[in-house]
């Protein structure tokens, strides 16, 4: 049985709308290189961040 890795060391990212750091989830696994934004949240806020 494989190892499991410890949460620091998880690949992370920084959401460009919030700023704040997220780090790589199991959903993410097939595409973790096209995932800008931490959350729902932030993606559908995507336009309001560059108008700031």
């Amino acid at each position: 049985m494989a190892r499991q890795r410890s949460k620091s060391d998880l690949p992370s990212k920084v959401c460009p709308v919030c700023q704040r750091p997220f780090t790589w989830r199991k959903k993410w696994a097939g595409c973790w290189d096209d995932v800008k934004y931490c959350s729902e949240r932030c993606r559908r806020r995507r336009g309001e961040a560059s108008a700031e």
